[in-house]
């Protein structure tokens, strides 16, 4: 079995629960509890279900937390796929003219009706 990896030391228990309280987003909550649990001595597969996670994301966690502090805590957006068109394609398709918006004042069948039998 491997050893635990250890969490930085300069966030308390007490002041991870105080971050967790002002944090907006809940899976960061979810993980600054979890990693309180920890700092108060709990064992890592009870803290990891505090946090609705099993062990070894508890410790991916950990590694997050130790990097970048608790805003490592947050799911990064995905980058998505690499752009297919290069900088020079994308310029010269901004610069293509859009078409006109339509009218939306259309004639009902009815009005066009009686205007055709005039």
């Amino acid at each position: 079995m491997s050893t635990a990896i250890e969490l930085r030391d300069d966030f308390s228990a007490d002041k991870l629960r105080q971050l967790a309280a002002k944090a907006k987003n809940a899976n960061q909550v979810r993980r600054l509890l979890a990693l309180a649990a920890v700092q108060d001595g709990m064992e890592r597969d009870e803290a990891a279900r505090i946090g609705g996670m099993d062990r070894q994301t508890l410790r991916d966690w950990v590694h997050a937390f130790n990097e970048r502090r608790p805003e490592g805590l947050i799911n990064a957006k995905a980058p998505g796929a690499k752009s297919k068109l290069t900088p020079e394609q994308r310029a010269e398709f901004s610069g293509i003219a859009r078409p006109a918006p339509t009218s939306r004042r259309t004639a009902s069948c009815a009005g066009a009706a009686s205007i055709s039998s005039v």
